[in-house]
């Protein structure tokens, strides 16, 4: 069960192209978000869709099949951990933000549209 414990797995298309940084000790990373969807019935029977955004944190070898592979509009399925982290803004606000660090990235289908 301890494997469950912090556990994603998202569906989604990439909202923007992934950004690709390769930091001083030469380690990879890939940032991008992806949106997921999801359709209900309000309490007036009424059709409701809803898009959800994930920031998504990929490093290293799935970072280099995020750049070569992926841009905006591709449909992936990535697994991996939520992680939080804080910041100050440039006014000095604290701002949390929450983030989804990929382990698995499965390429699933082509562009949109």
């Amino acid at each position: 069960m301890n494997a469950l414990r912090n556990k994603v797995q998202l569906i989604g298309r990439l909202g923007i192209d992934p950004e690709i940084v390769t930091l001083e000790s030469g380690n990879k990373i890939a940032k991008f978000t992806i949106a997921t969807n999801e359709s209900y019935k309000n309490s007036k029977g009424e059709k409701v869709d809803r898009t959800e955004w994930h920031r998504v944190i990929a490093w290293n070898g799935i970072a280099e099949i995020a750049e070569k592979y992926l841009a905006k509009g591709k449909e992936v399925a990535i697994e991996g951990k939520l992680t939080s982290r804080s910041y100050d803004d440039k006014d000095g606000v604290k701002k949390v933000v929450t983030e989804v660090v990929a382990n698995e990235l499965l390429l699933l289908g082509g562009k949109k549209g």
